[in-house]
């Protein structure tokens, strides 16, 4: 009697408990979880939710029919004090074989007719676009037109995307969530994957992630996924293809979005409120097909709050508050410094470097570090100035003058002071 009265004390919080539980589960909207698995945008993402939703209806009706079961025997013998003992029972032990094996095969058609599906081989007319990742960011390159660029992966909806996977270091794993894509980046081999973004879903951000653990700053190694109409992406395309637009005077206002253009001369102040570098949405006169010009890219007011970074500034980074930055003086301290040998920018023939990510078109992304700060002005002085404790573990060198350097213990051997750096910001806020 002791139990049962517990047992009913207890219940208006089971229920409760229930109740709550449920509520959280009916709300499903991109917005509150962005990241979900239950709202797949493609094929293979549709393939992999239809499996998950016919493995949990069998583990549900093999669950409930057990417990049943077993309540049964323990109210049918409830009053029994002795057990009794039996030997061998041949249909009993053969029931309790073949209940199995028959859940077996009902589990093991439908697993191996969606592996045959999703380890198809792409459509011939499929965009082709390698993935490589490194320790830690993603550099995403597309072979049939040349272009390269980092962190950031625009795909047209409505066409194949056929991804060869490999790996410059360590064991990596690409995933986007509401794409359904998920595959392992192994050192000497090259992994696929394939799919197709439903036409519905363009313009639209989502998130990307590494999910195998890869070193320090494994959490830190993120990527943004622009779902964008045909149109956009070729335009997207013209406009990497191009080499960097810079020039060394003041920039000039863009055509669609005169307020949006970052200015070619950028104060950096110490703790001001973090404005993004305004995109313009393109870069030429030149019109393709659609009557789009070339150099989309997708506008920073347009980015939904779960794809923008909200990591604050560093505090321990101080900057020289209210410097100027000038974009040519920035050209050389970025040629001067060290920089051409990590970093490609097309239209510089002195920067060629291959170790970190080409920032030929670096202005018009959206988030630097391997999609851990927003690309503005702030974020990138201090990062400039010491990577390595803004992003642990980080393979690029502390630049900033008397700052200590947490790889080599000790103060940064390359010494930029904060005016240096501030123009090597404004030089790069440039390269569109």
């Amino acid at each position: 009697m002791k139990g049962s009265s517990r047992l009913r004390r207890l219940l208006p919080y089971l229920a409760f408990t229930a109740l709550a539980l449920t509520l959280v589960a009916c709300t499903g909207e991109t917005t509150q979880y962005p990241n979900s698995t239950f709202e797949p945008k493609t094929e293979l993402g549709r393939a992999i939710d239809d499996l998950w939703d016919i493995l949990l209806l069998l583990g549900t009706i093999v669950f409930v029919l057990v417990e049943l079961a077993l309540a049964f025997v323990v109210w049918k013998y409830r009053n029994n004090k002795e057990a009794k003992h039996t030997h061998g029972n041949t249909k009993l032990e053969i029931l309790w074989t073949m209940i199995p094996a028959v859940i077996l095969v009902f589990i093991a058609v439908p697993t191996v007719r969606t592996i045959f599906e999703t380890q198809a081989p792409a459509p011939g007319d499929a965009l082709k676009v390698d993935v490589i990742g490194h320790q830690w960011w993603w550099e995403f390159r597309y072979p049939e037109y040349g272009v390269t660029t980092a962190n950031e992966l625009y795909l047209p909806v409505g066409r194949t995307v056929s991804f060869s996977l490999t790996t410059k270091d360590v064991i990596h794993s690409f995933w986007i969530p509401q794409m359904g894509a998920k595959r392992d980046l192994i050192a000497n081999r090259t992994n696929y994957i394939w799919f197709t973004p439903d036409t519905a879903i363009a313009p639209s951000v989502w998130n990307g992630f590494c999910t195998e653990y890869c070193g320090t700053s494994h959490a830190f190694m993120r990527f943004r996924v622009f779902t964008v109409t045909p149109e956009q992406f070729e335009s997207w395309v013209a406009g990497q293809k191009a080499t960097a637009a810079f020039n060394a005077g003041p920039a000039a206002p863009a055509p669609s979005a005169p307020d949006s253009q970052p200015p070619a001369a950028s104060p950096l102040d110490t703790n001001p409120p973090a404005q993004p570098i305004g995109p313009p949405t393109g870069t030429g006169t030149a019109q393709l097909a659609g009557g789009v010009a070339p150099g989309y890219f997708f506008p920073h007011e347009s980015m939904p709050e779960y794809a923008v970074p909200q990591r604050p500034l560093p505090a321990n980074i101080s900057f020289t508050r209210g410097l100027t930055g000038d974009p040519a003086r920035g050209q050389t301290a970025f040629m001067l410094g060290g920089c051409i040998g990590c970093h490609t920018v097309r239209g510089n023939p002195m920067a060629a470097g291959t170790i970190g990510p080409d920032l030929t078109h670096f202005a018009t992304r959206h988030t630097l570090a391997g999609g851990t700060y927003p690309n503005t002005t702030d974020y990138l002085a201090r990062w400039i100035k010491n990577a390595r404790v803004m992003k642990p573990g980080s393979i690029m060198p502390t630049l900033g003058k008397g700052e200590y350097d947490p790889v080599l213990k000790r103060t940064a051997p390359v010494s930029l002071d904060d005016q240096q750096i501030a123009d090597i910001v404004a030089y790069l806020q440039q390269l569109r």
